[in-house]
């Protein structure tokens, strides 16, 4: 059941929303739906992983709680986060009648609820959208604080816009069908949480090692509340990244879109490559004198106990490097990193000479 004690409320104002999180929740999706987002027509975007039994559940539920509901499938997976795709889905929006009064449901990991919001933002110059996330990465991170978009071949998300969902739920009964290396990802994004914002949060990781592996229901939940509550917090500060408040979210991300454009989208999982993207960093900020080698230490061994390998894959460091000089969180032609200082805190930083950076690429 939905559990309102389980809900973060993101709060933006006009366009504040509720992440709602319980298990076994999917089938109530159109009793929420009609609460938090009314409409008479859904599109309902999922991929050909969780059509069944996930989307289709969502999409019975919607047509159960009196709404026209579409349901469009597309291949799963990185390589579908891209504007050929984006075209087919507004071609398919065109085709089914979409309106003002439609609503756009993202039934999937965060390549799907990007795109799907993207498709949202963009169609109509702006339908309302309920992200449904499926995966662990994507129920607590890329559901929550608005940012949609695909990739270009060279750069990861380097086409997008800031779109706020109507609401969130999450329903970790998903997590039991979830792959193991899907599973294994997500953790990643979960214990970047505690290295930038909450020692103790780390630490609760640190002590919860056996259950996060056995995927202990109690411990997920509070596991994912704690994260998506943590990320509203800095959303609530920076909602579109004008402070650079919201940056501090990118910890281990500058290595790791790299690392995934470089080795091609899809190669490496999203949250293997922010797991050595962590690694990089913390050891990029013990190089430059910010912080102790027990902060790296601590990480590596966490990663290590959730099955996240820290090894950077076989390919040419320079290549890397020239792939964060394309990254959009480039600034004034620096590369801007986001580094520890101490367990629970970052700062960014963007004067790191980039000798620094491919001893660090060399060394990982």
């Amino acid at each position: 059941m939905i559990d309102p004690a389980n809900s973060v409320y993101v709060d933006l104002g006009s366009r504040s929303y509720q992440i709602a999180i319980g298990t076994g929740t999917l089938g109530q999706l159109g009793d929420f739906a009609s609460e938090h987002c009314p409409a008479v027509h859904a599109i309902v975007i999922t991929d050909d992983n969780v059509e069944h039994p996930h989307a289709m559940v969502v999409a019975e539920s919607l047509r159960s709680a009196k709404l026209e509901t579409d349901l469009i499938v597309i291949p799963h997976g990185e390589p579908s986060k891209s504007l050929q795709t984006a075209g087919e889905l507004w071609e398919k929006c065109l085709q089914v009648g979409a309106s003002r009064k439609s609503i756009v449901v993202a039934v999937g990991g965060g390549v799907i609820g990007d795109l799907a919001g993207f498709v949202a933002a963009t169609y109509s110059r702006g339908l309302r959208f309920l992200q449904v996330p499926t995966t662990l990465l994507s129920q607590v991170d890329s559901s929550v604080g608005g940012k949609v978009g695909i990739n270009l071949p060279g750069a990861k998300n380097m086409v997008g816009a800031f779109w706020q969902p109507s609401a969130v739920l999450i329903d970790t009964a998903t997590l039991e069908t979830l792959p193991e290396r899907e599973y294994r990802s997500g953790l990643a994004e979960v214990i970047k949480y505690g290295v930038i914002l909450d020692a103790e949060f780390f630490q609760y990781l640190e002590d919860s090692v056996d259950a996060l592996n056995r995927r202990d229901p109690g411990v997920l939940i509070d596991v994912i509340q704690r994260s998506c509550q943590l990320k509203a917090n800095v959303v609530q500060e920076d909602e579109r990244e004008e402070s650079g408040h919201r940056a501090i979210l990118n910890y281990g991300h500058t290595f790791a879109h790299a690392l995934e454009a470089v080795t091609g989208y899809g190669t490496i999982l999203h949250g293997e490559a922010v797991a050595i993207g962590m690694l990089c960093a913390s050891k990029l900020a013990e190089q430059v004198g910010r912080v102790d080698a027990e902060c790296t230490s601590r990480q590596e061994t966490l990663l290590h106990k959730l099955g996240l390998s820290t090894k950077m894959p076989d390919c040419d460091p320079m290549e890397i490097l020239l792939a964060m000089q394309r990254d959009k969180k480039v600034d004034n032609g620096c590369v801007r990193f986001v580094l520890p200082t101490m367990m629970g805190h970052v700062e960014l930083v963007n004067d790191v000479t980039s000798e620094d950076t491919l001893a660090i690429l060399n060394g990982c």
